[in-house]
């Protein structure tokens, strides 16, 4: 079974995924993580992030690692934030990577959050949330978590929620089917136990 959790920047898809799938007894896959070490190798490699696509090897786990090295720690930075956004608008860069995401993800039980898993990498996934939220409030997340001023936050979230919605390849916006979720008011424990639940309401129906 695959759960596919989509949505905008700051709405909280990487803490409530690994929750849910920690809750469910599945497996976490965090694809923003891979567009992040694409642009992270390409920024320290000084190429174009579509010709590290091409042979970049990436680990998910615990720790991300990038040919072998944890680069965990540098992935969640404003800089790699923004170059990975970028990165994400190449099609060839996301050729590959939902190549990689789709050999993934075609055996066992999963849990992935991502932008565009339910509409492009596994629209035939069983479970399909567009997890989203004021932009306010996701901005004010997202600073909390990083120590950042919440309006500096907002303002590179509004450019990174229009090129996200404007890319020609596999454009921000819930998939069909979706559950649309807005988390704005809602405790991070009441969103994962929303998540959890669609799950199960979904098992009668999939026998």
């Amino acid at each position: 079974m695959v759960v596919a959790i989509d949505g905008p920047a700051g709405a909280g898809k990487s803490t409530v995924a690994r929750a849910v799938a920690a809750a469910l007894g599945f497996t976490y896959l965090d694809s923003g993580a891979m567009y992040r070490a694409v642009a992270l190798a390409a920024a320290q490699r000084g190429v174009a992030p579509a010709i590290v696509a091409r042979d970049i090897q990436i680990e998910l786990g615990e720790q991300v690692l990038v040919d072998g090295r944890d680069v965990t720690a540098e992935l969640r930075t404003p800089a790699v934030s923004e170059s990975a956004s970028r990165a994400a608008a190449n099609p060839a860069v996301r050729s590959a990577m939902v190549a990689e995401q789709r050999r993934l993800l075609a055996g066992g039980d999963w849990v992935a959050e991502g932008r565009d898993i339910g509409t492009v990498v596994m629209p035939c996934a069983e479970v399909k949330v567009f997890l989203t939220a004021s932009p306010r409030e996701r901005a004010r997340r997202r600073a909390a978590e990083l120590d950042l001023d919440p309006a500096l936050v907002l303002a590179e979230q509004t450019i990174r929620d229009q090129r996200d919605r404007t890319r020609e390849a596999s454009p921000l916006q819930p998939a069909s089917g979706a559950a649309v979720l807005d988390t704005t008011g809602l405790s991070f424990d009441e969103v994962v136990a929303r998540v959890v639940g669609l799950v199960e309401e979904s098992r009668p129906r999939l026998g």
